[in-house]
């Protein structure tokens, strides 16, 4: 179990009502003296954390949250590196931006907001954090549902063609700065849309003004730099800590949920995959890409009211 930073103040700042998710009030978290985490927050009931992926933001939700909000108390952060949080420079071996460390963020904007144990929801990058998070605060996570991924050391370990070829980003982005900051830089509009749109597999999914947003977020260089070095981390200081980890396994019921035209269902068994890593796993396909709750918001509502309930 990992600690987290004690002794440093915190601090919220109101940001008003948010464009994208209906009801929903936005604020600044800033603790550990320098890290601020933008989120949404409404609704009533028992505490759900949604966390988004790459390269979207806590916008990524706004199809469904509003709906959740009317069960559940539901907070959507930004990661640390994403839309409007902090965005610090990477540090020696792309420490500050290990799932480890991201995953505290919003375990302590939680605790802040007087949620000590929580449902965690989590897509892609999101994913990966939550799968984290499990394990360092086991006494948080009350139940984790995980959208379109398998563990990230499964899938490096079983790297092959397909995979290299499908995720290409998984080892373009992981290149020592400042290649892949410079070459996005060239054009990062093009750069986000063929990502967006050769994941996503129900046409206008993620619509004009949601894929705006995203793209004013990707227009910021430090933003591009925060995932760079988010990617850097998964191919390094994430799999020490997973090799350390190895035997240990996520204790909350896991939901783990994919897109059957995407590109880990084609190639993973995902439902064993999770199996190897935590104790209690269900799970099945849906039919759409990689983006579940943009791709297919009523299906995934569904699954989340039944399985949270």
């Amino acid at each position: 179990m990992v600690g987290l930073m004690t002794g440093s103040a915190s601090s919220f700042t109101a940001r008003g009502s948010s464009n994208f998710l209906r009801g929903f009030e936005l604020g600044d978290f800033e603790y550990a003296g320098n890290i601020r985490i933008r989120y949404a927050s409404a609704g009533s009931g028992p505490p759900l954390l949604l966390l988004h992926g790459h390269p979207q933001t806590h916008v990524t939700w706004r199809k469904i949250a509003p709906a959740l909000a009317e069960t559940f108390t539901v907070i959507a952060p930004d990661l640390r590196g994403y839309g409007d949080s902090s965005k610090p420079a990477g540090e020696a071996g792309h420490v500050n931006y290990s799932k480890r460390e991201m995953a505290k963020d919003p375990v302590a904007l939680m605790r802040a907001l007087g949620h000590e144990r929580f449902f965690v929801v989590g897509h892609d990058r999101g994913g990966r954090v939550a799968h984290r998070m499990a394990l360092d605060f086991p006494n948080a996570v009350a139940k984790i549902a995980l959208f379109d991924i398998a563990p990230t050391a499964t899938m490096y370990a079983r790297t092959d063609k397909a995979f290299a070829t499908r995720y290409f980003w998984w080892f373009f982005l992981i290149q020592p700065y400042p290649l892949p900051e410079r070459l996005i830089e060239a054009d990062p509009e093009f750069f986000l849309r063929k990502h967006i749109d050769g994941q996503n597999k129900i046409a206008d999914a993620t619509e004009a003004a949601a894929f705006a947003e995203y793209l004013r977020c990707y227009l910021d260089p430090a933003t591009r730099h925060a995932i760079c070095e988010d990617y850097r981390a998964a191919a390094g200081i994430d799999l020490v800590h997973d090799e350390a980890d190895k035997d240990a396994r996520v204790v909350a019921p896991l939901l783990a949920l994919w897109g059957a035209r995407g590109t880990v269902g084609a190639l993973y068994d995902v439902l064993d995959t999770w199996r190897e890593k935590a104790v209690d796993v269900t799970g099945h396909a849906l039919d759409c890409g990689h983006t579940l709750q943009e791709e297919c918001p009523e299906v995934v509502l569904s699954e989340l009211r039944s399985f949270f309930r």
